[in-house]
């Protein structure tokens, strides 16, 4: 019992360690290798990074004729289809090496061989070309533990493998001597100056750092080394694998200048630098180099092909004459020139992506000497955060040794448990640290979290964890991997806790949203919930004569509520956990409202034109039918803002958007073109009509080319412009500048200012709404938004649609432009109210009636009827409104959210009419969610990509044309199936 009881209480403990939920993702998940390539921010910048590539390279490698002038850009693919001897692949291998040797700042005295293989390849060339068995006084010091001793085997093979190598060449060589190598009592150590000199050392390899022990030399060992070579710069040679160094020195600048100077270093690309192979460079001091020459003249063994760095002076005798590494593949920095080519073939992409790796390394984070300093910032934060936390620690004790560029962790109660427990343990973390995930006892599975892939230390080092953490990496990485570690750490022990305790009977259930994989319900089930519906939710009339609602009735039976019509009693017997539905649409005015209302009757409540009064109370939330929310007065949201209340204010954008951009262009179509189709008509019903005589008396003037002004990127203005683009109107529009790239985006022209919308239009047509409310005014932000400055703008003869508030427009400004013929024609659609009793008039549609005695026959006014007369649009909005009720009640979560979010409550944020207004977050996720339309997308971009690429890089008209004969058809079929598939979807747009 007692070891149940202290199981759970492990699980109790880790359960509150991750109580908080999975920390921030690191930004790239790869922490298994360190090349500067692999540094994406995510897939897409991935992606995006292989056309930057392909970019650079054409941009950068020309096809040139034989007088010199460009006609073209070699290609990745033509470079990948084996070009590796001559241009542009000498000058590919050439830029890398320049490159490589510049940012890390090796001096030009020293010059640097490139072969092939990776960073194991870099020390065999180079031990095979520096250490010489024939020479008896050449003694080599090696800074890890003798092979097979005891320190030594704890490293297992693959650490002992480089002193096992010189052991070898020393051991099988004819005047080889084991005893002249030495080697260090530790990984990594480097003696005083004085105590290498005592030992005859005249060859330094330094190979037990950094890497797979996450050590670094400190600066005194270094300074030690550097102290040794200055007494004998000529016989006392460091070669040092670099393949962690270079970018992760935490030394003085001075020092590590040093360092480059005047040591030798080899290291793999792909690591060091980046890289899609394995290639190693190896920089050499010219006292090296002479060392190898001389070596070269008494060999102790034969050199393979592929790692000879010293080649033979007279092909035609290879056997006999004299090897120098000058006819090598060295590069030269001072001469700018590869001394000789490369002795295997090699992959030229690889070189060319090592280059633009490099630049764009250098680019984001800046020099060698930043990334040295990014280093030291990393390490110094894992200090910081593991003193400050007791799930891990620092596999290497002293803070001094600690690498810059590789990390290794230990889990502090790793050594009280079971070394087996724990070891199933660390394996289940890199399940979560991957994407795996991890499964539990009761079934229920955890995702994995894809934050850390390959992060294994090596066996024998002294942790649980290797990461490399360079400068290459930003600091929120680090500590986004740190935090990581410990979740998966605990989430892994809570699975394996659960494993033991279900072999003792004792078992967990799963939450309920793993069984169910649904949303979890909030709402209490004791209880009924009432809904009241103020308004219409049905324009059609039944076969009664009435407004039929019973598509909505339908669909909210259907969701498990109660629809009912009429008040609610005080004393209904209600079904507890059920949504109960009032309608009651001819509620209108406060006092009818009120006593419904005033004292929390209803929980929620869905309406469209009706005015909630303040003191009106909904403790669970409202939705307006359409855009705007002026109307939604309760203070339960804090008014029509929706800020500072107790419960959410929602609303339905878009359904009638359509509706009301098609209403005015109806209004536009009846004036132009101005066909007089009335009279026309009477003529032929009359017989006085003769089409080949007649017709010339009739001219008119067609919607294309014409100019119209949109005041306004609303759903309903960018409706309007679209289909004035559909006529072939020229359209401008005026909206605030946030709105310009998405305006131009869509092929409109974008004005600063309503007068600059204005000026030469034939249309204009407000779309703003009324804007806030000024209190000390007594206006709205929009009122007389469109004044004579703007009217004045027009062409001459212009006509006005106003059907969006009937305030937005001046009304004298409007009376004296209808007067001077600026204005032809003027369509307004407003509210307008009558009183029953007085037939007194109210409404913003009023001071327009002032302008029918002298301006009747230019005017069209109607009652805001364009869009609340559309029955489609009212039953999809309230339907709609009803399943966002359920969410808000049933589930605290929230759809097309207006003003502040409740506490308790979560954002599920917007929709919209597929292809009305914005492209919502919840469009796109929900087209990415369907294989096979992602897929089609994907092909459809793919193919265009790779034919524009290829047109634009083919320089040749023939060969340009030829592409286009053979691709044309397909490329433009493609481009009409990707438009049309996008604006079915409703992916074109503004995006919000």
């Amino acid at each position: 019992m007692a070891m149940i009881d202290d199981l759970k209480a492990q699980r109790d403990a880790s359960l509150a360690v991750t109580a908080n939920g999975a920390p921030t993702r690191t930004s790239n998940q790869f922490f298994g290798v360190g090349p500067i390539t692999d540094m994406t921010a995510d897939e897409v910048d991935g992606r995006r990074l292989r056309f930057q590539f392909d970019a650079w390279l054409e941009e950068n490698y020309a096809k040139v004729d034989d007088r010199g002038n460009r006609v073209g850009s070699f290609t990745t693919s033509e470079i990948g289809r084996s070009m590796h001897r001559g241009y542009p692949a000498d000058k590919v291998l050439l830029d890398m090496a320049r490159e490589i040797h510049r940012y890390f700042e090796f001096p030009k005295k020293n010059k640097m061989a490139i072969g092939l293989g990776g960073g194991h390849s870099g020390f065999t060339v180079s031990i095979l070309h520096m250490m010489n068995a024939n020479d008896a006084n050449q003694k080599i010091y090696v800074d890890t533990p003798k092979p097979e001793s005891a320190e030594g085997k704890a490293g297992g093979f693959f650490r002992q493998s480089w002193g096992s190598q010189i052991l070898e060449m020393q051991q099988f060589a004819e005047n080889g001597d084991v005893n002249r190598v030495h080697f260090s009592e530790g990984e990594g150590a480097i003696p005083t100056a004085d105590e290498l000199e005592s030992k005859g050392v005249k060859l330094f390899v330094g190979v037990g750092h950094e890497t797979t022990g996450a050590t670094t030399y400190k600066e005194s060992e270094i300074k030690n080394l550097l102290e040794w070579i200055d007494r004998n710069p000529t016989e006392h040679h460091a070669i040092i694998d670099s393949t962690s160094m270079l970018g992760a020195m935490p030394w003085a600048e001075e020092v590590v200048a040093a360092v480059l100077d005047k040591c030798c270093m080899f290291m793999p690309f792909q690591k060091a630098i980046g890289g899609i192979s394995g290639y190693f460079i190896a920089s050499y001091t010219p006292q090296a180099l002479a060392l190898i020459n001389a070596n070269q003249k008494d060999p102790a063994w034969a050199i393979a092909r592929q790692l000879k760095i010293a080649v033979p002076t007279d092909p035609k005798e290879p056997l006999s004459s004299e090897k120098t590494w000058e006819l090598g593949p060295v590069y030269d920095p001072a001469e700018h020139k590869m001394l000789g080519g490369i002795i295997n073939t090699y992959s030229t992409l690889a070189f060319a992506e090592t280059t633009f790796g490099l630049l764009r390394a250098e680019k984001s984070i800046g020099s060698v000497r930043e990334l040295n300093k990014r280093s030291i910032e990393n390490r110094l934060k894992i200090n910081d955060w593991v003193s400050k936390n007791p799930t891990l620690e620092l596999g290497v004790d002293d803070a001094d040794n600690r690498g810059a560029a590789v990390t290794l962790l230990k889990v502090t109660e790793g050594s009280k448990t079971d070394p087996a427990l724990h070891a199933e343990i660390i394996a289940k973390s890199k399940q979560i640290l991957g994407y795996e995930g991890i499964t539990h006892p009761n079934g229920e599975h955890e995702k994995g979290l894809d934050v850390a892939r390959y992060v294994n230390a090596f066996p024998g080092t002294p942790g649980d964890y290797r990461a490399w953490i360079g400068g290459i990496r930003p600091v929120g990485d680090v500590v986004a991997l740190l935090e990581n570690l410990e979740y998966a750490y605990h989430r892994a022990k809570i699975v394996v806790l659960e494993e033991l305790l279900a072999k003792e009977g004792v078992t967990f259930e799963a939450s309920a949203e793993a069984v169910a994989g649904a949303k979890v319900r909030q709402d209490d089930a004791s209880r009924a919930y009432k809904v009241l519906v103020a308004d219409l939710i049905g324009l059609k009339f039944d076969a009664n004569g009435n407004p039929d609602h019973s598509e909505v009735k339908a669909h909210v039976e259907a969701k498990g509520g109660v629809f009912h019509e009429g008040p609610i009693a005080d004393d209904a017997n209600l079904d507890a956990g059920k949504i109960h539905f009032s309608y009651q649409p001819n509620l209108s005015t406060a006092e009818e409202l009120l006593p419904q209302t005033d004292k929390g009757q209803f929980d929620a409540t869905i309406v469209a034109a009706t005015f909630l009064p303040n003191a009106s109370v909904f403790k669970h939330g409202g939705v307006r039918i359409g855009a705007g929310t002026g109307n939604m007065g309760s203070d339960s949201w804090g008014g029509g803002n929706g800020d500072g209340g107790e419960a959410a204010l929602m609303n339905t954008p878009s359904f009638n958007s359509r509706a009301t951009a098609q209403m005015a262009m109806k209004a536009l179509l009846k004036v132009c073109p101005n066909l007089p189709c009335e009279e026309m008509h009477k003529l032929v019903c009359a017989g006085d009509f003769d089409t080949g005589k007649d017709l010339c008396k009739f001219p008119t003037e067609k919607l294309e080319g014409k100019h119209l002004a949109v005041i306004g990127y609303g759903n309903i203005g960018r409706e309007v412009a679209n289909l004035g683009k559909a006529f072939g109107m020229e359209v401008t529009i005026y909206a605030r500048p946030h709105h310009k790239a998405w305006i131009e985006s869509e092929g409109f022209s974008y004005a600063e200012t309503p007068e600059e919308a204005a000026k030469g239009a034939d249309v204009i047509s407000p779309h703003t709404g009324l804007g806030a409310f000024n209190a000390e005014t007594g206006k709205f932000a929009n009122d007389s938004l469109v004044n004579e400055g703007v009217l004045n703008a027009l062409n001459d003869g212009a006509i006005v649609v106003n059907y969006d508030r009937g305030e937005v427009i001046n009304i004298d400004a409007l009376d004296a432009a209808l007067t001077s013929g600026k204005v032809s024609y003027a369509a307004i659609d407003a509210d307008l109210f009558k009183n029953a009793e007085s037939g007194d008039l109210t409404g913003p549609m009023v001071p327009y009636l002032s302008l029918v005695e002298n301006h009747g026959d230019k005017l069209e006014l109607l009652p805001h009827a364009a869009a609340d007369t559309e029955h489609v649009s009212r039953v999809q909005g309230a339907k709609q409104a009803v399943d966002q009720i359920f969410d808000a009640i049933q589930f605290k979560s929230i759809m097309n959210l207006k003003g502040d979010l409740p506490a308790g409550y979560s954002n599920a944020g917007a929709t919209t009419v597929n292809g009305v207004g914005k492209v919502t977050p919840n469009a796109l996720a929900s087209v990415a969610a369907c294989d096979e339309t992602a897929a089609e997308l994907r092909k459809l971009t793919e193919d265009m990509a790779a034919i524009w690429g290829s047109l634009s890089v083919t320089k040749d008209a023939d060969r340009r044309q030829e592409l286009v004969d053979l691709y044309g058809a397909q490329l433009t079929l493609q481009s009409n199936k990707y438009i049309t598939l996008i604006e079915k979807l409703g992916l074109k747009g503004p995006y919000g």
